[in-house]
Order: structure tokens, then sequence, then C-alpha cells
């Protein structure tokens, strides 16, 4: 605007000032080698004019050109973005109905131009690998990282949890360390850390991210104690694998003494010390634990223990009996170690106490037994009459 008040001024200017100067409008020359240009002042000033109003023109036109340029481009680039909003939306469809290739394919097309093209190609990734095209996601994953620039945390989330779907379980585990020393409490990479853990038997490093899982809410407690648990069991069958009983115990001796109270432990750790024949090992633990607290599976092992000392054991059960009451178990226990002893009248008791608690094929088969021994084959037979009767389903028995 301007530049044409400035023509319009130069104009009036002309057209005053013209007719003032008619007779004295001056002389210019303008020489060259081999031409030479005369004219007058306002001859000179007129060409200036019509050369200012030829360059606006041609700078307007120019204006008119690229301003459409730009607005093309502006047309198709939005053309190409609704485009990929559009096939984002039903991408998300086809995801529902599981349909990955069509997710994949809808995904990755264009995918520079929608709104969010990192999570476009890391969900194509996702996808190829969903039908076992390996190829193409480890392409979608590179473009991803292209975009991602610093923030890699989703991209590396993603490569993890495709290598935990072609089991390259070591690769996760690598790839999940890292993102710890990131992310330590990220949800979703301590719910990836947990996956790679198990799978390579990282047991130690699944116990040091249980903490980390409870502070961000991954999983509930009962979970998290799962999880615990399968640690400490892992713990243990690699210290009986790299060192049998010795190597058992010396893992037991460095635990706190809150872990060895573990009643799940205690039987686990009894379980394979007999295993290793290290009797007299597992004896201890059995014995510490129901000192502590009562629980049926350490008294079912006991049958197993060769102890040197067998009256300890049975004391051990007779005080049992006095704390927790007449418990079927118990006696049947006390039956099965006086059995080991030949102490048969005494089984023979043993197994009559539980039997009265309530009536169990396994103990008349135990009792029947112990008369055979005492020389009372009658009664013998009897009390095996009455285990398979009990063994017996209802359509097994006979019709009267």
């Amino acid at each position: 605007m301007l530049k044409v008040l400035l023509l319009f001024l130069l104009l009036i200017a002309g057209i005053v000032l013209g007719p003032m100067l008619a007779g004295h409008q001056g002389y210019v020359l303008i020489q060259t080698d081999n031409y030479n240009i005369e004219t007058s002042v306002t001859g000179l000033v007129i060409m200036l004019v019509l050369l200012m109003l030829v360059l606006f023109a041609v700078e307007l036109l120019l204006r008119k050109v690229f301003r459409t340029g730009a607005r093309t481009h502006g047309w198709f680039v939005g053309r190409k973005r609704t485009r990929a909003r559009k096939q984002t939306r039903q991408a998300l469809l086809k995801l529902a109905e599981g349909d990955y290739q069509q997710v994949e394919k809808l995904m990755a097309k264009n995918a520079d131009h929608a709104e969010q093209p990192l999570v476009n190609y890391l969900l194509a990734a996702e996808a190829a690998q969903q039908r076992g095209d390996e190829t193409r996601a480890n392409q979608h994953l590179e473009r991803a990282a292209e975009l991602a620039d610093n923030d890699q945390i989703p991209v590396d989330i993603t490569r993890v949890r495709l290598q935990l779907a072609r089991n390259e379980d070591h690769a996760a585990r690598h790839g999940v360390d890292k993102l710890l020393d990131i992310a330590p409490r990220h949800p979703e990479v301590l719910r990836l850390a947990e996956q790679a853990y198990i799978r390579t038997g990282a047991w130690n490093a699944l116990l040091d991210i249980l903490p980390s899982m409870a502070k961000a809410g991954v999983a509930d407690d009962v979970h998290r104690e799962a999880l615990q648990e399968q640690a400490w069991l892992g713990l243990i069958n690699q210290a009986m694998a790299e060192q049998g009983s010795e190597g058992l115990n010396n893992w037991w001796k460095n635990q706190p003494r809150k872990t060895r109270q573990q009643t799940i432990l205690q039987v686990a750790m009894a379980k394979r010390l007999i295993e290793c024949n290290d009797h007299t090992s597992a004896e201890k633990i059995i014995l510490a634990g129901l000192k502590r607290q009562y629980d049926d599976r350490l008294v079912t092992l006991m049958p197993q223990l060769k102890s040197g000392d067998p009256s300890v054991l049975e004391k051990a059960l007779r005080q049992q009996i006095k704390l927790q009451g007449d418990r079927p178990l118990l006696w049947r226990t006390l039956g099965q170690l006086l059995m080991q002893h030949a102490e048969w009248q005494e089984a023979s008791l043993a197994f009559r106490a539980a039997l009265k608690q309530r009536p169990d094929a396994e103990d008349y088969a135990l009792l029947a037994d112990t008369l055979d021994r005492l020389k009372e084959p009658a009664e013998a037979a009897t009390m095996r009459r009455e285990g398979l009767l009990l063994s017996v389903t209802p359509s097994d028995k006979p019709k009267s």
C-alpha cells in the first residue's frame, strides 16, 4: 500500500512540476563505448517511474504465483493429513478385530503425515510382528527410532516387547536392564522386566524390582508374593544345581531370618536336601519350622527322612498332637515313623487314632499292614475291605 501511495505522489509531482520545468528540462548524457544516450531530466524521471511500475507489476505477479504454489502445497499436505487421520482410525478398528495385516498397512501408510507418526510406526511394528513378519517390524521400528530423537523410551519398550515375542529372551533382558537405568519405576518397563527375568532365570534381579513394582502399583500383592516365592525357589534350584547340598546350606545360611521363616521355603529346602541325601539338614529345617508354626506340608515330609535318632521325630510329633489336637495327619505320620522302626503295636494304635477322626483308605491299608505283622490276619482282611469300599466310586460299587 505504501508503494502505491508513493507512486501516486510521484505522478502528482510530475503533473504539477512538469509544466513548470518545461522550459528548464536540463540535459542528461549517458555515454558507453559504443553508444551515447541523450535525454532530458524530465524524460529520465518518466523512464524511472515507468521502470518502477514494471517492477511493481512483476513483483505482484510473482507474489501471486508463489502464493498459489503455497496454497496448492498446503492443500496437498492437508489432504494427506486428513487421509492419515482417517487411516489411523480405521487401523484402530482393525486392531480390535485382530486383523494385523490391515493394521500394519493402515498405520504405516501416510504415517509421516499422521498426528503422532511415532505412534503409528510403533503400532505398525507390533502388528507386523503379530503376523510373523520380523523384517517389516524392524523397518517400522527403525523409522520410529529416527522420529523419536531424544525420547527413545517408547521405541526401546516396543523393541523389548518384540524380542520377547520372538523368544529372544537374553536380548530382551539386556534391553530391560538399560530401560530400568533410565526409568526404574515405569510400569510397562517393570512388566517387561518381570517376563524377561523369569525367562532367563534372573531371580535376584526379579527380587530387586519387587519394591519398585509395589511403588508403581504394578500387579497386586498376591501376584508380587507369588513372584517372590518363585524367585526364591529359583535361587534354591540354582544353588542345588551348582553345588548340591553344600550350596543349599550356604544359600540358606546367608538368607535373613525373615526369609528362613517362610514355610514355603522351608518345605522347598527340605525336599531338595532330601533329594541330595542330606537328611540331617532337612530334619533341622522341618523341626525348626514346626516349632515356630505348624504346617501340614512340613509334617508330610517327615516319613521321607532317614533320621539318625528316630525318637527326636516321634517326640516332636507327639508334642504337636498335644498342641494341635488329634489331627489325622499327625497320627498317620507318627504311625509311619513307628512302622519304619518295627514298632508295630504302637503304629497300629496311631493308625486307629487317625481313623477315629475320619475314615481313610490309605490309613486302613497301613493299619492292615501292621496287623499282618502282629499276626492278626482276620482283622487285617477286614481293614483292607473297609479301605477298598472307601476307595471305589459309587458307580463301581456292586448293586444289591
